[in-house]
């Protein structure tokens, strides 16, 4: 059986960016994760221990996060990896990493990058 498990809206700020400001000055990040696995054990036992635990995704995210890179691509393809090995019921992951007010020419709300695997 196939569910999902979503923690959308994961507030970040850190410091990733090709530019040397950006690893100075950082920025506002969002993180949306979609995990797809089988979560009908613990719909039955009702045990956290018998399902992923929402707080485990966050501080996944808070911890890679933390690292800088210069693109958002390689931060995605880190929490992806760090999903892979900590969440062994998990069949796939959808990461999508959003850079508020990237600093790049005009106005652009945001940028993103979505990692499906």
């Amino acid at each position: 059986m196939k569910n999902q498990i979503e923690v959308t809206g994961i507030e970040v700020f850190s410091y990733h960016g090709c530019m040397d400001e950006e690893s100075i000055l950082g920025g506002k990040y969002i993180v949306d994760i979609i995990l797809t696995t089988d979560f009908s054990k613990s719909a039955a036992t009702d045990q956290l221990i018998d399902t992923i635990d929402y707080v485990a995704i966050r501080n996944i995210v808070i911890e890679e996060m933390d690292i800088r890179s210069k693109l958002i691509e390689n931060v995605a393809y880190r929490i992806l990896n760090r999903f892979k090995s900590a969440f062994d019921t998990m069949i796939s992951a959808n990461i999508k990493v959003r850079k508020l007010s990237p600093p790049i020419q005009g106005v652009v709300k945001e940028v993103a990058v979505i990692i499906e695997g």
